[in-house]
């Protein structure tokens, strides 16, 4: 007997030790300590402050980039195919929601209708084609209700890894980018501790579309007198953007096609030009090179706009060749803005624009009021139990005691371990784990005195107090963590904080309740004077 409580005694030192120093780590100095306990334990952000944002994903601009793609792809493969029409253009259904994306032709003889169904089912397999009623000239291709779901989808995703890529190229720690609501396409990000939250969110929400366009003509100092210039109608296959030269506005007639895009990137870095100012370098992959290469090899003396975000950033002139490498210099750069235009082409563009539904900034003050009276709630309600199981139940509360003690060591230092977050739902976590912690020892302590009203001795009324309860402790142990996974599935940060919380208190509990306490009931038993009571 005496060396089986031995062996346990020593397990419950050994997971004491492991506990101890996954909270503290190895520290040699008081300092070093703090520091520790500073890194292991991690804050939410309602507990060190920071910003929480909702916001929705514009996913049907990811679908109009795809349809404006294909129609131009179209016109192309139409025009190889010496296939004839009067007109094609955008006609989408807009009475549906989502809306149902159409390009409509106009102007397809009879003859050449097939070899137009032929060339969409091979080139086009993401569109069908159907006929116009009244119409036997015209015909719609429609973009399938399946495809335009998997774009949309695919956008989701997509801006949930670049808004990542960029909130981690910021240094934040422990961020929380997940999805939010019902199939709304709305994130929640959680900052903790950002300080800059306007500046996080100019990074977050730029598309940061780079795109390399020749000029056609400009500049011009009005979006008017640039029509006049070409008589009111823009060239075919151009498009007309704003810009700024010299600080005032000015207007640029571009091609409408683009050489390369920022989706031909392999990466950016902050630089400085021959002059010393900031500028940003890029450099392109091997397919972008080569077009990019042949691109400004035909246009060498002409003009070439950097668009960003559909607005002219500059617009320099070519003066020789360029392949993998070029610079984005002329913008009146900042150092602070260059290296936030490198960090937003290198996490790559947004698929779609995302648009802010609300912001809620919890300030360190706020954070460190919370986490006070988190802790003083946490106290007082352990030491009220405390009190209660001592005066109720004696020397067996003692024992209760040290095992809600040893609970909450288990408790913290897995959060430790496994990076967990401590949210002010966490908290309550805490607190109720206290609350099912004692729940089980009064069901343990309540069936042992069961047991020694009925008669029997004290060994066998510990031993079967403890395997009656154990059942019921089984019970609403899994049930709660049942609940718990539940939260975890679909809550957010702060629910899903509430939720480890009590799962890894649970489970602690069930050592602590069933494992800790017997031994310690063991040595009481094994030192008692035969014939004494038990303190109960």
């Amino acid at each position: 007997m005496e060396s089986k409580i031995r062996t346990r005694a020593f397990i419950v030192l050994i997971v004491i030790i492991v506990c101890v120093l996954g909270i503290t780590g190895y520290p040699r100095t008081f300092q070093v300590l703090k520091v520790n306990l500073h890194n292991r334990i991690h804050l939410g952000l309602d507990l060190q402050g920071g910003t929480n944002l909702i916001l929705q994903v514009q996913v049907e601009d990811a679908v109009n980039i795809v349809a404006d793609d294909t129609l131009e792809r179209l016109k192309d493969d139409m025009k190889s195919a010496s296939i004839p029409y009067a007109d094609i253009q955008p006609n989408d259904d807009k009475t549906q929601f989502p809306p149902i994306h159409r390009i409509l032709i106009k102007g397809i003889s009879s003859d050449r209708a097939s070899d137009l169904q032929a060339l969409v089912a091979n080139h086009f397999p993401d569109w069908t084609l159907a006929r116009v009623p009244g119409d036997e000239t015209s015909r719609w291709i429609i973009l399938k209700i399946s495809s335009a779901a998997t774009i949309r989808n695919q956008a989701m995703e997509q801006a949930m890894s670049t808004i990542r890529r960029r909130v981690d190229a910021l240094g934040v720690t422990e961020p929380t980018i997940a999805e939010y609501g019902q199939g709304g396409f709305e994130l929640v990000v959680q900052l903790p501790a950002v300080n800059d939250p306007a500046r996080v969110k100019d990074i977050m929400q730029s598309t940061a579309l780079l795109e390399l366009r020749l000029v056609q003509d400009g500049s011009f100092p009005s979006r008017d007198a640039a029509l006049a210039a070409h008589g009111g109608v823009l060239p075919p296959d151009s498009e007309l953007l704003p810009g700024s030269e010299g600080g005032t506005e000015s207007w640029y007639v571009l091609n409408r096609i683009p050489a390369v895009t920022g989706r031909d990137l392999t990466g950016a870095e902050p630089s400085q030009d021959e002059s010393g100012r900031p500028d940003v370098d890029f450099t392109l992959n091997r397919e972008g090179a080569d077009r990019f290469g042949r691109f400004t090899a035909q246009n060498i003396g002409k003009q070439l706009a950097v668009v960003l975000e559909n607005r002219v950033f500059t617009a320099p002139v070519i003066h020789s060749q360029i392949t993998d490498h070029g610079e984005i210099s002329g913008g009146n750069f900042t150092t602070q803005s260059a290296n936030d235009l490198a960090l937003v082409l290198r996490s790559g563009a947004l698929p779609a624009s995302i648009k802010y539904l609300s912001e809620e900034t919890v300030g360190p003050s706020l954070g460190a009021d919370s986490i006070r009276h988190g802790v003083v709630a946490a106290i007082a309600g352990l030491l009220a139990v405390m009190a209660f199981l001592l005066v109720y139940y004696r020397g067996a509360g003692i024992n209760a005691t040290v095992a809600l003690a040893m609970n909450l060591l288990i408790l913290i230092a897995a959060m430790a371990y496994i990076g967990a977050v401590l949210t002010l739902p966490g908290i309550a976590g805490v607190i109720l784990t206290v609350g099912m912690g004692v729940d089980s020892n009064v069901l343990i302590f309540e069936r042992i005195r069961e047991e020694l009203r009925l008669g029997k001795a004290v060994g066998t009324a510990v031993a079967v107090g403890f395997e009656q309860a154990f059942r019921t402790i089984i019970d609403t142990h899994v049930t709660t963590v049942a609940s718990a996974a539940i939260l975890f599935a679909f809550g957010t940060g702060p629910i899903k904080g509430f939720a480890v919380t009590l799962t890894i208190g649970l489970i602690a509990n069930l050592l602590t309740s069933v494992f800790v306490s017997r031994v310690i009931f063991d040595y009481v038993l094994s030192h008692r004077v035969k014939g004494a009571a038990l303190s109960i």
